[in-house]
């Protein structure tokens, strides 16, 4: 399947954060808050480095907390992290664990999603987790539906391809995991740093 093929699969089940989004955008309001500030009072002597830290704030807090996301297409999975997005093949996945955060092995390495996980208190708790056998009970709490959804997908795509976890077919499946590096994320960062080194030069 081709890049573009795999960029415009579509979307079969996505996955919301259990956590971080109240702090981000709490992060990002006062970040924008000091920003307009410091801009509006400037000339009376308001810290210019002040702005270039908000600045700087706000765009991490967005990149950090906010950007992240995740979703399953028919065949992939999709960790959009910080400053990249991640396509792991279903078929490919030999272990998979919510934890506090999601933790998926395909092509010989680990991949981790912060948009899905657990306190650690509950991770320590959960053990092993529903897996794949256990079936989504009335008032399941949303980490435990999430990792019992991924397996039930990963299960429904080894079977289609016919393989079985960490048999050498698997390992052999081409295009297991892609990466890619975002733009956007990574130029807002840039700027915002340059914005700061310039208010501590001029």
């Amino acid at each position: 399947m081709s890049r573009v093929q795999q960029d415009q699969d579509p979307v079969v089940e996505r996955f919301h954060a259990t956590s971080g989004r109240v702090t981000g955008w709490m992060a990002l309001v006062l970040a924008a808050i000091v920003v307009v500030a410091g801009v509006v009072y400037l000339d009376d002597g308001f810290p210019a480095w002040v702005i270039g830290v908000a600045l700087l704030g706000g765009v991490l807090a967005w990149a950090a907390m906010l950007r992240p996301a995740l979703w399953a297409t028919g065949d992939h999975l999709v960790m959009r992290n910080l400053a990249e997005t991640v396509h792991i093949r279903l078929a490919a996945v030999e272990e998979m664990a919510v934890r506090q955060v999601l933790a998926v092995r395909a092509d010989d390495r680990r991949w981790v999603s912060t948009v899905v996980g657990r306190s650690w208190r509950k991770a320590i708790r959960s053990g092993s987790g529903p897996g794949a056998g256990a079936e989504p009970t009335e008032g399941m709490a949303y980490a435990d539906f999430v990792e019992h959804r991924l397996h039930e997908l990963v299960d429904q795509a080894r079977t289609a391809a016919g393989v079985r976890p960490g048999s050498p077919e698997q390992l052999a499946l081409p295009d297991a995991v892609r990466r890619r590096r975002d733009a956007l994320p990574l130029a807002l960062i840039g700027a915002s740093v340059v914005v700061l080194v310039l208010t501590f030069v001029l």
